[in-house]
C-alpha cells in the first residue's frame, strides 16, 4: 500500500522555513531602520516605498515586522529551552523511578500547573520586573510542568518494554537506560510537543508585550505593535493586519509541523 504523503508536515516546514527565513534576513537588513521616526510619513497606506505601510510614528511596518517577529522567535525559541529541558529531565526521572521520587515531584509539578499560566506569569513579572529576559525565565517556569507530564508518561511507558528490561539484565546503569536508551525512543512525541509548544511560547510573548510586561519600546515586538494598531483598527488597518499576518503564519506553521510529526508518529 502506497503511503500517502504528510501534507501537514509539508506545509507546515515550508510556512515555517519562509517565515524564518525572513527572520535570518531581517538580522543583516531592514528597508527602513525599525526605529527610526518620520512625521511625514505617519499612517501612509502600503505602497512600493512602504510594503506594509507606516505606524503612526511613521516607523516602517515591514521592518518592525521583521525585528519584531526575530524577537517574538528567540523569546519563543529560549522560553521552549528551559521547560522542555527541565522538563524532559523531571520527566525522566518520574516516569522511570515512579515510587517517592514520582510523588514528590509530581506533586511539585501538579501544584506549578494548578495556578492559571497569564496569572503566574503577571506575578513572576512583576516580581522580577518586565523586559525580555525576565519574560523568558517566568514563561519558562510555566511550561516546565506540561513538558514534565509528557516525559513522564512516555518514560512510564517505555520503561516496561523488553528493550529496556534487556539493558538492565546486561547490568546498564540507570542513567544511561533513561538517556542513552529510553531518550532517543521517546524523541518523537517530545518533538511533536516541542513544536506545539513553540507555538503557545509565541502566543504567551505575544500576550506578555500586549500588557506591556513583556518587551519594552523602542525595540519592536508583535503584540506590542498589535496592542497600539487597535486605535487604528479603521483609519490605517494595514497597522494591525501586518502584525497579525506575522504572528499567524508563525503560529501556522509550527502548529502545522506539530500535527504532521503526530501524523507520521501514528502511522
Amino acid at each position: 500500500m502506497k503511503k500517502r504523503p504528510n501534507y501537514n508536515l509539508i506545509l507546515g516546514c515550508i510556512i515555517a522555513g519562509l517565515t524564518v527565513g525572513m527572520i535570518i534576513v531581517g538580522i543583516f537588513w531592514t528597508p527602513y531602520e525599525p526605529t527610526a521616526m518620520s512625521g511625514g510619513e505617519k499612517l501612509d497606506a502600503p505602497s512600493l516605498r512602504h510594503l506594509l505601510g507606516t505606524d503612526n510614528f511613521g516607523r516602517d511596518i515591514f521592518s518592525r515586522v521583521l525585528e519584531g517577529a526575530r524577537s517574538t522567535m528567540l523569546i519563543a525559541a529560549a522560553v521552549v529551552a528551559i521547560g522542555a529541558s527541565v522538563g524532559t529531565v523531571v520527566g525522566a526521572f518520574t516516569g522511570y523511578f515512579g515510587g517517592r521520587v514520582d510523588a514528590v515531584l509530581m506533586r511539585f509539578n501538579d501544584m506549578l500547573a494548578a495556578f492559571p499560566s497569564i496569572l503566574l506569569a503577571l506575578v513572576l513579572i512583576s516580581l522580577l520586573g518586565s523586559g525580555k529576559t525576565n519574560v523568558i525565565i517566568a514563561l519558562g517556569i510555566l511550561f516546565i510542568p506540561s513538558y514534565a507530564r509528557i516525559v513522564r508518561a512516555e518514560f512510564a511507558r517505555q520503561a516496561e518494554l523488553d528493550y529496556v528490561k534487556s539493558a538492565r539484565l546486561m547490568g546498564a546503569g540507570h542513567l544511561r537506560i533513561m538517556f542513552v536508551h529510553i531518550l532517543p525512543n521517546a524523541a518523537p512525541v517530545l518533538l511533536s510537543s516541542i513544536a506545539i509548544g513553540f507555538n503557545n511560547a509565541v502566543l504567551a510573548e505575544a500576550s506578555m508585550s500586549y500588557l506591556s510586561i513583556g518587551v519594552q519600546p523602542p525595540d519592536a515586538s508583535l503584540g506590542r505593535m498589535l496592542s497600539d494598531s487597535q486605535t487604528y483598527l479603521l483609519s490605517a488597518p494595514w497597522y494591525a493586519i501586518g502584525t497579525g499576518a506575522a504572528i499567524v503564519l508563525l503560529i501556522l506553521g509550527f502548529g502545522l509541523i506539530s500535527e504532521g510529526l503526530g501524523d507520521s508518529r501514528r502511522a
